[in-house]
């Protein structure tokens, strides 16, 4: 005679994905990827930025390579626990720009069932920790750490060096501000410019 188990109830598992690396390391790219994928698989997906990036458009999440993706602007972090009712993926870009409640909100929609995936530099241009993003790779089930390729030597890349701008931690900008070097390539630059 067996005896049987009673049925357990699963609830819905929600984990954080972090794709960081440095300037033009393709994590926009990897993060559109990854949502376009979901919603092809036909879940409900909502994607947020902060209000302050719109380097290529107001309202979408763009990757340098010009691919796509509707999405949400954002003032902080707590916004998007606002907008998230009824959703299974929250994608959420550049979140070096969030405030460090981002760590909260991502570990609140995990615990309530959401996949998270957030994309964003995990070092300013002066190579320390940036945001919210180191907190969230401790948190997380899931890092991919990207990397690009070094403008001076062509080694793999993961400092975003800053060629002008300021002291400002916060310098929105592209190729003619930033360039991605390697540990050495980047530590001869700063050395340079003392």
């Amino acid at each position: 005679m067996f005896l049987e188990r009673p049925r357990r109830f699963h609830p819905k598992k929600g984990w954080i994905e972090v794709i960081a690396g440095s300037m033009f390391s393709g994590k926009t790219e990897e993060l559109i990827r990854r949502l376009k994928r979901a919603e092809f698989a036909r879940m409900q997906v909502e994607i947020f930025k902060p209000k302050i990036d719109v380097r290529y458009s107001d309202d979408d999440v763009v990757s340098h390579d010009s691919n796509a993706i509707k999405s949400t602007p954002v003032s902080n972090s707590a916004n998007i626990l606002l907008m998230t009712s009824d959703v299974e993926v929250v994608g959420i870009d550049e979140a070096q720009f969030f405030d460090d409640g981002l760590v909260d909100v991502c570990t609140k929609l995990a615990n309530q069932g959401i996949r998270v995936i957030v994309a964003g530099l995990d070092m300013d241009f002066m190579g320390r920790p940036f945001g919210p993003i180191p907190k969230l790779f401790a948190l997380a089930e899931y890092v991919t750490k990207v990397h690009a390729i070094c403008m001076h030597c062509g080694d793999l890349a993961q400092y975003s060096h800053r060629k002008s701008g300021g002291n400002d931690v916060v310098v929105l900008g592209e190729k003619d501000i930033y360039e991605p070097l390697c540990r050495n390539c980047y530590n001869e630059a700063i050395k340079n410019e003392k």
